[in-house]
C-alpha cells in the first residue's frame, strides 16, 4: 500500500470521520434500557454477536464486492445491485436507515474529495434516490478507487463498527474510557478472524442471523426516551 492510499484509509476509517455513526447504537440502547446489557462483558457479547452474525457476513462481504468492482473499473450497475441486496438483507428499518445515512454522508464527502468517475456517478444516484447508498457499498467503492488492500479494508471496517458500538456503550453505561478500550482490545482476535474469513467471498456467500438485535432495533423505535437514532 502506498502512503497516499494508507492515509486515505486512515481518514475514512477514523472514528472522527463525519459519517454520523455517533448517532446510532445499532440496537444497544434497547438492550441497556431493558436491563439485558449492564456492563463491559455484556457490551463485548453484543458487539461480538453483531459482528459475527451480520457485519462480517453481510456488510463486509458486500464491501469487498464493491471494492473489487471499483478497483477493476467496474460499472455503476454492479454497485446498484449490491445496494439493492443490502437493502433486502436488513429487515429492521432503523438499521437500514442507519446504514443509508452513514453511507450517503460518506459518499457525499468522497465525491467532494475525489474526481473518480464511478464515485461521482454513484454519488449522484444516491442523491437522486435511485439507490439507497448503504455504508458498506460506499466504503468498498471508495476503497477500490483508493487501492486499499482487501484485508486492511475488511479489518478497518470491522474495527470501525466495533468502535462505534463501544462509543455508544460509553454514553449509555458508566463504563469509563479504560473499560471501553479493554472491550476493543479483547475484540482484536475476533476482528482478525472475521476479516480473514471474509476474504475471497462474493455476494453469493452473504448471510445474516441476528434476530435479537433486529427485534431490539424495532423496539427501540417505540422507546419513550432515546439518546440514539437506532
Amino acid at each position: 500500500m502506498t502512503i497516499d492510499s494508507f492515509l486515505s484509509l486512515l481518514q475514512f476509517s477514523d472514528g472522527l470521520f463525519p459519517a454520523g455513526a455517533y448517532a446510532h447504537s445499532f440496537g444497544l440502547e434497547y438492550y441497556v434500557q431493558s436491563g439485558r446489557v449492564t456492563g463491559a462483558e455484556g457490551v463485548f457479547e453484543f458487539i461480538r454477536s453483531n459482528l459475527e452474525g451480520s457485519v462480517a457476513t453481510t456488510d463486509v462481504i458486500v464491501m469487498l464486492s464493491a471494492h473489487r468492482c471499483a478497483f477493476r473499473n467496474g460499472g455503476l450497475d454492479a454497485l446498484l445491485s449490491l445496494d439493492a441486496m443490502v437493502e433486502a438483507m436488513k429487515p429492521a428499518e432503523e438499521l437500514r436507515n442507519a446504514s443509508c445515512q452513514m453511507g450517503r454522508q460518506m459518499m457525499r464527502i468522497a465525491a467532494a474529495l475525489s474526481d473518480h468517475e464511478l464515485l461521482k456517478s454513484y454519488f449522484l444516484a444516491t442523491e437522486s434516490g435511485a439507490t439507497p447508498g448503504h455504508h458498506s457499498v460506499c466504503y468498498g467503492a471508495i476503497g477500490g478507487t483508493q487501492e486499499w488492500p482487501e484485508q486492511e479494508a475488511a479489518t478497518t471496517y470491522l474495527y470501525s463498527a466495533a468502535s462505534a458500538m463501544t462509543g455508544a456503550a460509553l454514553r449509555l453505561l458508566p463504563l469509563g474510557q479504560l473499560r471501553g478500550q479493554q472491550v476493543l482490545w479483547k475484540m482484536r482476535p475476533v476482528i482478525a478472524r472475521l476479516a480473514s474469513e471474509a476474504l475471497g467471498k462474493t455476494a453469493e456467500d452473504i448471510w445474516s442471523f441476528v434476530p435479537g438485535i433486529e427485534i431490539a432495533s424495532m423496539r427501540h423505535a417505540q422507546l419513550e426516551a432515546r439518546l440514539f437514532r437506532s
